[in-house]
């Protein structure tokens, strides 16, 4: 137990909110140090009867200690909440785990953590570390269920916790600065394309021609910055696939949840002591092209696996979706064409452009604005090659004109008067739900 007691940290001198009521936890500072220090080496230094609870054995030993003082039951219930939170829980970030309108926890320091609520970063102030090595140990306890470890000579972690949520921990001699963890969270109901509408994410029409997309399988190129909300449109967009399709998808840390019945969700796997046994993002690609897919979506490319994406695109596999790190549809495309080249084949530019003007039809740029909220900037399509260069036309476009005096972005969608050339495509698919958008 002492290992979970010794990362113990009160509060500091501040209101604290217990359920409904506010008050200031302790006087000074150096009384809230004594009891620390007493209620942990009582706790150390005793054993748990047989036949007595932790629960019992715990409040016994606080109330040892805190009767010498007059403290309220507010108090009291806050001091052993913290002591529970360390023993049976994940130290000082026990409530920000539990709290569902979260999207994001970075801790960065022991007084430093950050959390992303409604898209905005706030720094929390009621939340802290004793020391870098309680960092450590609460990040040991999150992923020691998940069979991974992180120390010294393994100094970085990336993991998918129990409830979906993605963790990622770096340690010295990585971190300058100590143990940095990073958590990014998913809230229990899946986003819909009615959330994204309810939202302003997008407009009915962009919604429309998106799930056509989906249906007469064009393969999809989602990009954006990170925390833009690519995972969570790729997952809307996977949504619309046909119940009947087998779908395989790769992610290094398992993200989507597709609802429909077939689908086999593959997931990368790091060294293991001996440096030995790890599994790539392309060694998966190349493996699922033997697994009969009929549609491949890849959580995310960012590396040779990048040529055999677009392999897969390019012989049968029609439907096929990804997401990419990228600040535009145009930079997208150029990162596309480097990752290509990362794999030393010996192949001209033009050819590499040109395979990849076979492979995608759609480009769906998604960003973050400054107030927090996740749009759809652009949908593009990809028409062909001109002098060289792979040339893409915009469909819809959301327009910034402004920001209000309480932050809030303010802007338009826009749709050109243009006529696609996958509408040919989707036609031919039988899908003629989109003529009031684009004309018969």
């Amino acid at each position: 137990m002492k290992k979970f007691i010794d990362e113990f940290k009160y509060q500091k001198e501040k209101q604290i909110d217990i359920e409904t009521n506010d008050y200031n936890a302790f006087p000074n500072k150096e009384l809230l140090d004594k009891l620390r220090n007493e209620i942990i080496q009582n706790l150390i230094d005793n054993n748990v009867k047989n036949g007595e609870t932790m629960d019992d054995f715990v409040k016994k030993q606080i109330d040892k200690i805190v009767d010498r003082y007059d403290l309220s039951t507010e108090e009291r219930s806050y001091i052993y909440d913290l002591i529970d939170n360390e023993i049976n829980g994940f130290g000082p970030i026990t409530g920000l785990l539990q709290n569902n309108d979260l999207t994001e926890i970075m801790v960065n320091s022991p007084s430093e953590i950050y959390i992303e609520l409604n898209g905005r970063l706030l720094k929390d102030e009621t939340v802290s570390f004793i020391n870098n090595d309680h960092i450590t140990r609460v990040i040991q306890r999150l992923i020691q269920p998940l069979g991974k470890t992180i120390d010294t000579a393994h100094p970085m972690v990336d993991a998918r916790l129990s409830d979906g949520s993605r963790l990622n921990a770096v340690l010295p001699p990585l971190s300058l600065k100590g143990p940095v963890l990073t958590i990014r969270k998913f809230k229990p109901e899946l986003a819909t394309i009615e959330d994204f509408l309810r939202t302003g994410t997008l407009t009915p029409y962009m919604a429309r021609f998106l799930e056509a997309c989906v249906h007469a399988k064009l393969n999809i190129l989602v990009t954006g910055g990170t925390g833009a909300g690519k995972t969570t449109l790729l997952n809307v967009l996977s949504s619309f696939c046909s119940p009947d399709d087998r779908i395989i998808t790769i992610e290094d840390a398992a993200e989507l949840r597709l609802k429909q019945s077939h689908v086999i969700s593959l997931e990368t796997r790091n060294n293991n002591y001996e440096g030995q046994g790890a599994v790539t993002i392309r060694d998966l690609v190349i493996n699922s092209l033997r697994m009969r897919p009929d549609r491949i979506i890849v959580g995310e490319v960012r590396g040779k696996e990048a040529f055999d994406m677009l392999q897969a695109m390019n012989t049968g596999h029609e439907g096929s979706m990804t997401t990419m790190h990228a600040n535009s549809p145009a930079d997208a495309l150029n990162r596309l064409e480097t990752m290509v080249l990362m794999n030393g084949v010996e192949i001209p530019v033009g050819a590499i452009r040109e395979y990849i003007e076979s492979a995608i039809q759609i480009v769906v740029q998604v960003e973050r604005y400054s107030d927090g909220r996740r749009r759809v900037s652009a949908i593009n399509e990809i028409i062909g090659i001109k002098n060289g260069d792979i040339i893409q036309k915009e469909i819809f476009k959301f327009k910034q004109t402004g920001v209000l005096e309480n932050g809030e972005v303010i802007g338009e969608f826009l749709m050109h008067k243009y006529i696609p050339k996958v509408y040919e495509r989707i036609k031919v698919r039988d899908i003629d739900d989109l003529t009031d958008i684009f004309g018969s």
